[in-house]
């Protein structure tokens, strides 16, 4: 090669290592990316790093005098460095795409070829038909040095050709971060059958895995804040259940009546409905889960005004010795408000509520049971509205569950898990 061409090669590889380095520092600092493709990203460009780095060692090396077989394994480490990334994308496609990798049938023919690559080129050196090293010391291609190759387009076509069959489970943009980072490699390799453009693969790889990154980052960020605007909507929705103009009419009504018969529960009804209404405000404000201990807090300071209004008929029990971790702002309330709208009944005697919660191997439990008169779980009327507005909310914001059964002799029992990652 002339000297321009060793600077374009030099420039070209040298330019394809600084884009990956910094690919390293954008995937590790950027926020908005979920965890595994943070992971992936980081391990991805430092592949490439890897590569860029490989190539620059074989370039300078063939600048000294040193042994033929020297050069070759430079030269092996940087074509197995090269087949790499290729193998990655099919992993991370089939993650987008919801496959698990180890049973999937592109999975295994992926690996398949890539062996086939791999016992090639390690016989490349015995059996000089691929590439060998003349007395000149120039890296020169074989007569079946097209065939080399063919185990890594292959997988390129077959990673292509999955990527059109799923594009129906991925969004636009993750479909075209795909094919930006497919086809420029592709074309890359293809071109490198016919004519050595050995550096610009690792510029094609850098480049068009930069573009992709830039997709994958763009949609996540968006789905999340698609994901906050749905849970600001579902708080709102709510906070309108929440805010029941006849609750705070017989509240004021109570107050009205308590203040000449018993000042003193009037003072108290009149902080606990504060509290009650303090929560409330806080709760629509708090874009993340809270500390269970305010949740209850604020229960309480419900059940207080409840139990002034429905005194002798209303009773609660408290069995909440474990509070130490988060819940979504207005989770354990409107349950419990929830059971006492449609729960009690007037004509039958004492209302009971039991607010139970407990540590589990997985994270943690809250249970809301009552004797009341029980209500089906099919409908989508009534008091369910409020109580899949909760569920929705639990599994966006802290990946929880709710459920509904009935309570043995009568009654309903909702119960709330939340997964420890979800911990204080």
């Amino acid at each position: 090669m002339n000297d321009w061409t060793n600077i374009f090669y030099y420039s070209v590889v040298s330019a394809a290592l600084v884009l990956s380095a910094l690919g390293i520092w954008f995937a590790a600092a950027m926020p908005g990316i979920d965890r595994w493709s943070k992971r992936f990203f980081m391990g991805y460009f430092a592949v490439l790093v890897a590569c860029c780095v490989s190539s620059l060692a074989e370039m300078i090396l063939f600048m000294y005098p040193i042994p033929w077989a020297v050069i070759y394994s430079i030269v092996t480490v940087e074509c197995l460095f090269l087949s790499m990334p290729i193998v990655l994308l099919t992993v991370y496609l089939l993650r987008c795409c919801g496959d698990d990798p180890p049973s999937s049938r592109l999975m295994r023919a992926v690996v398949g070829l890539w062996g086939a690559y791999f016992v090639l080129l390690a016989t490349a050196p015995i059996t000089g038909v691929f590439t060998y090293v003349p007395a000149e010391r120039l890296f020169t291609r074989g007569r079946l040095y097209p065939l080399l190759l063919l185990p890594l387009i292959a997988i390129m076509v077959l990673n292509i050709a999955a990527l059109l069959r799923r594009r129906t489970r991925l969004s636009g943009k993750v479909f075209r971060g795909f094919l930006a980072a497919l086809v420029p490699v592709t074309a890359a390799l293809t071109a490198q059958v016919f004519v050595n453009v050995f550096p610009l693969i690792d510029i094609s790889y850098v480049a068009s895995t930069l573009v992709m990154y830039s997709f994958v980052l763009s949609d996540q960020v968006e789905q999340d804040l698609r994901h906050q605007r749905e849970i600001a909507n579902q708080r709102a929705s709510i906070m309108v259940l929440q805010m029941r103009p006849h609750f705070i009419y017989n509240t004021l009504t109570s107050v009205y009546c308590l203040c000449k018969q018993d000042p003193e529960q009037a003072r108290r009804v009149i902080m606990d409905f504060t509290t009650y209404l303090r929560r409330n405000f806080n709760a629509i404000a708090s874009p993340e889960p809270i500390p269970f201990a305010n949740e209850l807090e604020h229960t309480r300071a419900y059940l207080a005004v409840e139990q002034a209004q429905y005194e002798g008929s209303l009773f609660v029990d408290y069995d909440t010795p474990h509070t130490f971790f988060r819940v979504p702002p207005l989770t354990l309330q409107p349950i419990v408000e929830n059971a006492v709208k449609h729960g009690r009944d007037p004509y039958a005697g004492p209302f009971h509520i039991l607010i139970r919660t407990r540590k589990t191997d997985s994270g943690s439990e809250i249970t809301v049971a009552d004797d009341g008169r029980g209500f089906q779980t099919a409908d989508d009327t009534g008091p369910h509205i409020a109580l899949k507005n909760i569920e929705a909310r639990l599994g966006m914001m802290c990946g929880g569950s709710l459920t509904i059964a009935p309570n043995d002799g009568g009654g309903t029992v909702v119960t709330v898990t939340i997964p420890d990652r979800a911990a204080v």
